[in-house]
């Protein structure tokens, strides 16, 4: 299956930036190119969301790099790589115009970590969470602050189980939880969820991990508050919805999960208000948008501007990125165009703007302020 998950390229000088706009600080993208080992470094006009690549881009990076997730300082970006023999993440500091320089050696996950696939940060940027899809576990690192050195932490790697599908954080970095396929009856998805101390990870009280109450939940989103969990269930074209309890703990909410109008749900992504839900549809090649109930966490199907609540994209469509401003989505396509296109949003709206062609398939993207 086409993997989604976290971008850009080359922008033709045909396109012209926002003449007169208020917002004035550059934003950078970053890119992680698997069958390149590349990582790709743009420039993001605030005022427009046209994207230039930085000069010195592309930057080589490990063997099958997969994700990318940034340091909340701005000074880091780290790469998951996979690929033969690798097994580690790189890291690169980050320059005041967006470019990279590589530190190494690379940290790896070995020997009781393989193929590390999946990023996730703290929000204090204290400790690196690395899912491996190979040794069904979590590696740990802790983040020396002024270099950005990976240390991984005692009794790490933790065990999941099961192979990760996708890794998420609560916004206040108390909570993690992992989405796997398997482990249930029917050959439902799961969800397994850890309380955090310190970066160290404890398996939630029983019952954990609970059903996702689909199969292959690849799509996993936390609402800004830390309210609502949403996990978007490929191969059962579903939605579903969990409320997080004090402890951590997931409850089903009444209603979920929500059928999917379209193919093959594979990653989501909520605004910074938790007001909209967006859904990369890989098998429809569209996004669906939905609004959220403040009080229920439900999604329901946003009509006002189409009367099937999608917007179209290129060819399957895998992993979604948010401009920091909230005015720009990316889609990283994973079909035959192998590209990424940009929207801008208005009132969970979208509407087109431009489509990069990276040469090969991205895997993911990073966006810096």
């Amino acid at each position: 299956m086409l993997q989604k998950a976290l971008v850009l390229v080359f922008v033709v000088a045909s396109i012209a930036s926002c003449i007169g706009c208020g917002q004035t600080a550059s934003h950078y993208v970053y890119a992680t190119i698997p069958a390149a080992n590349q990582v790709k470094a743009y420039r993001e006009d605030p005022n427009s969301g046209v994207l230039t690549e930085i000069s010195g881009s592309p930057y080589p990076v490990g063997d099958g790099a997969h994700s990318a997730v940034l340091h909340p300082s701005g000074k880091f970006l780290y790469v998951a790589n996979p690929g033969q023999e690798e097994n580690d993440i790189s890291l690169f500091t980050i320059a005041s115009n967006g470019a990279l320089t590589e530190v190494t050696p690379r940290t790896s996950v070995a020997p009781l970590g393989s193929l590390p696939q999946l990023l996730a940060m703290d929000p204090a940027g204290g400790f690196l969470y690395v899912a491996n899809a190979g040794s069904d576990n979590i590696s740990v690192f802790s983040i020396d602050s002024s270099t950005g050195a990976l240390t991984q932490l005692a009794n790490s790697p933790f065990p999941v189980g099961l192979p990760p599908l996708n890794i998420q954080l609560t916004p206040s970095g108390n909570y993690l939880y992992v989405t796997a396929s398997g482990g249930q009856a029917g050959n439902n998805g799961s969800i397994a969820g850890f309380s955090v101390n310190a970066g160290a990870l404890t398996a939630l009280s029983a019952p954990n991990p609970i059903s996702s109450d689909g199969v292959n939940p690849n799509g996993l989103a936390i609402d800004p508050s830390g309210t609502y969990l949403y996990a978007a269930n490929t191969s059962s074209g579903s939605i579903s919805i969990f409320t997080i309890g004090s402890s951590g703990a997931l409850s089903e909410v009444q209603n979920s999960p929500l059928a999917d109008t379209y193919t093959a749900p594979v990653s989501l992504i909520l605004d910074a208000k938790g007001a909209y839900l967006y859904v990369a549809n890989q098998g429809s090649s569209n996004v669906a948008v939905y609004s959220i109930s403040s009080s229920t966490g439900l999604p329901t199907v946003l009509t006002s501007s189409t009367t099937t609540g999608a917007f179209f994209t290129e060819g399957n469509p895998s992993f979604l990125a948010a401009d920091p401003s909230g005015e720009y989505l990316f889609v990283g396509n994973q079909g035959a165009s192998a590209g990424i296109q940009a929207f801008s949003v208005s009132s969970g709206n979208l509407t087109s703007i431009y489509t990069y062609g990276v040469g090969n398939t991205p895997s993911s993207i990073a966006v810096l302020k």
